[in-house]
């Protein structure tokens, strides 16, 4: 019983999705099945207060529900509320299926739940690919679009290949160290020194999960697939999916610390040029989506340092991070969303579709300008905390360099963070533009980029209660 209430918020997604399976095959309604996706998704963000109360509970020797297992689902969850709801106000009014899409958006969460929780190899490679491939369906939906197409066959290819990459990581930690769960394999490699094989699955593991992160040099296909995928599914990709695989790899290098030197001077490196890479590509982009997808590479960059340091106060500040970076990532894509529609071409994300906003819906020009500030670390908002902690854990740590590459890359993204800015509230142009409908405000997205942007505010205001929560649950 006990396991069982530990995980009642993976098993209530899941009945979800079922579910919603049955109600499509009886009957296709729009709005029904959209109700019981949020209802089922509200119901598992409570189970998680239950789950708590369990925690720490191992559930066979596959996964663990404790406290980072809770901080991860509630953020998924909350992720995947977001996307159910924008992705109502998307699909509403369009011609051909809705219904499915809100079926792979639910088994994907579980893929999340399930990923966050893994303390087993076996558990990890399951819990992503249930996380995986609901979205090469969801990033493809619009089918008639063309760049939806592309977007989904390029993202099921190469993660293809990074799972590839993954496995075949493992089958050389199995076959050097004769353990699969995370515990054994910390104990296997404190002992093994370096051994050549060792390193290549490390090195292996590391490429698969690199992918999945968009950390450089794996992530040529970020931009593209933001670009061409359907506004909802893109803020689902960049915001839960990476949150898992973010999560999942914090506990694989807390449970199996690797002493080598080679493995943290690995994760510097590629931190520091993720950093600089993703902001440097992200200045000469007229995409929003291509520039938030050059974005979310950068910020990768930056959670990198939390996980290089993995000592002190490095697990709070990775998780205080996401939150922060989910939050923003949500309203950002969320005023996309509302100013997209999936059959009446391309999504808006061209930066002359936003010029002039202001002039037109200023409220929603009022949220997309306070993520732009909160992702370029402004102080007052949410950001700004997150990237604090970066930075302080990377002075306690004494990786200056690695701070000089936040603050190199925190100097340049603020660049074309105040570009889009600047456009919003330019004289509107005689070129095509893009508008949200005019009770945007009272309906259930906007609603949804409306609070989020208050909640930016309000924690990068007063951040007492939420650095009380990440460190309360991360310390569980």
């Amino acid at each position: 019983m006990t396991s069982l209430l530990a995980l009642s918020p993976l098993i209530l997604v899941c009945a979800t999705a079922i579910v919603v399976m049955l109600t499509i095959a009886w009957r296709r309604h729009h709005e029904l099945t959209a109700t019981l996706t949020v209802v089922g998704l509200n119901l598992a963000l409570v189970a998680q207060v239950v789950a708590w109360w369990q925690a720490p509970v191992s559930v066979t020797p596959l996964m663990t529900v404790d406290g980072l297992a809770v901080f991860g689902g509630v953020l998924i969850l909350i992720a995947t509320l977001a996307c159910a709801t924008l992705g109502h106000a998307y699909l509403e009014g369009a011609q051909g299926p809705r219904e499915e899409y809100y079926l792979l958006l639910l088994c994907a969460a579980a893929g999340g739940l399930a990923l966050v929780s893994s303390r087993h190899l076996a558990a990890l490679f399951f819990g992503l690919e249930l996380l995986s491939m609901p979205l090469y369906g969801m990033l493809a939906y619009t089918y008639r679009e063309r760049g939806a197409l592309e977007a989904g066959i390029k993202y099921m290819v190469l993660s293809a290949a990074a799972s590839a990459f993954l496995l075949f990581g493992m089958a050389l930690l199995y076959s050097r160290t004769g353990h699969l769960d995370f515990a054994g394999l910390g104990e296997a490699l404190a002992t093994a020194g370096g051994d050549g094989w060792l390193m290549a699955g490390m090195g292996m593991m590391l490429i698969g999960l690199g992918f999945k992160l968009s950390i450089v040099p794996f992530h040529l296909w970020t931009p593209d697939v933001y670009e061409g995928s359907p506004a909802p599914a893109a803020t689902f990709l960049a915001s839960a999916s990476k949150v898992a695989v973010l999560l999942v790899l914090l506990r694989l290098l807390q449970s199996s610390p690797v002493q080598d030197a080679w493995l943290h001077s690995l994760l510097a490196v590629l931190a520091f040029v993720t950093m600089l890479v993703g902001n440097l590509l992200a200045l000469t982009q007229n995409d929003l989506k291509r520039l938030l997808g050059y974005s979310s590479i950068a910020h990768f960059g930056y959670l990198l340092v939390a996980l290089v340091v993995n000592d002190g106060l490095a697990a709070e500040t990775a998780a205080l991070y996401l939150v922060t970076y989910v939050l923003t990532t949500l309203g950002a894509f969320g005023v996309v969303t509302l100013l997209s529609s999936p059959y009446s071409g391309a999504d808006a994300s061209q930066l002359h579709h936003y010029r002039g906003l202001f002039w037109r819906r200023p409220y929603l020009t009022a949220v997309l300008t306070v993520m732009m500030l909160s992702l370029a670390g402004i102080p007052f908002t949410a950001g700004f905390i997150g990237k604090f902690y970066i930075v302080a854990v990377g002075v306690e740590a004494s990786r200056w360099w690695l701070v000089g590459g936040v603050v190199a890359g925190s100097a340049i993204g603020l660049y074309y963070y105040l570009r889009v800015m600047v456009t919003l509230f330019l004289p509107e142009p005689g070129m095509q533009r893009r508008d949200a409908t005019t009770d945007w405000a009272q309906r259930a997205g906007g609603v949804v980029v409306l609070g989020l942007a208050a909640l930016v505010v309000v924690l990068g205001v007063y951040p007492a209660p939420m650095i009380d929560w990440v460190r309360f649950m991360v310390a569980g």
